[in-house]
């Protein structure tokens, strides 16, 4: 797979920084009487490279903003780079044991790399992987089009497939939404 360089990159990419994003935009976000478990997958764990831009709207509240976001994960490694009205937001790296994380001053402190890495993992990553990194009492349930992730028959985290390279994840216990619309096709690498 070749490299990107996500630091030059103009137009970056995915899924999840966009809803945390804007969650620390707004004043008071609402927190859940739970916290929803943060992923740590391997990148391998993926079963296939992917290269891909991504078009991000994230929705909290009555506050929307809209993203670009450039993803690239290998064997080794998952680099996700977000841009929001021309300016770098975040990069992020995470080699399976430490996330790297880059972030632009204006940047809120509530954004967290951590809660970027554990959405993308749930939006894309196998079901079972994701299974196996659950703790208790945490279940996922999956029916193609749509995954939950459910504590006590409750759904806090859910990413339903709209189509080809399309997902709406709603994060129910932090009460944001992220809509995720692939620009050109997802490019998984043999």
């Amino acid at each position: 797979m070749q490299r990107l360089n996500l630091l030059r990159a103009p137009a970056p990419i995915l899924a999840t920084i966009l809803a945390t994003m804007l969650a620390a935009c707004a004043a008071a976000p609402p927190r859940a009487a739970v916290t929803v478990p943060e992923l740590r997958l391997a990148p391998s764990a993926l079963g296939h490279e992917l290269s891909v831009q991504q078009r991000l709207h994230f929705s909290f509240g009555q506050q929307q903003r809209d993203l670009d976001a450039l993803l690239e994960v290998d064997a080794q490694e998952v680099r996700l780079a977000v841009q929001a009205l021309g300016q770098s937001g975040v990069r992020l790296s995470w080699d399976g044991t430490e996330l790297q994380q880059q972030r632009a001053p204006w940047l809120p402190p509530s954004v967290r790399g951590e809660r970027v890495l554990s959405d993308l993992q749930f939006t894309l990553w196998p079901a079972d992987a994701i299974r196996a990194a659950l703790p208790a009492p945490w279940t996922l349930n999956e029916d193609g089009h749509t995954r939950r992730l459910e504590r006590d028959g409750i759904v806090w985290l859910q990413v339903d497939r709209e189509g080809p390279g399309r997902y709406l994840l709603d994060n129910r216990a932090e009460g944001y939404r992220l809509q995720i619309e692939s620009v050109g096709q997802e490019v998984e690498v043999p």
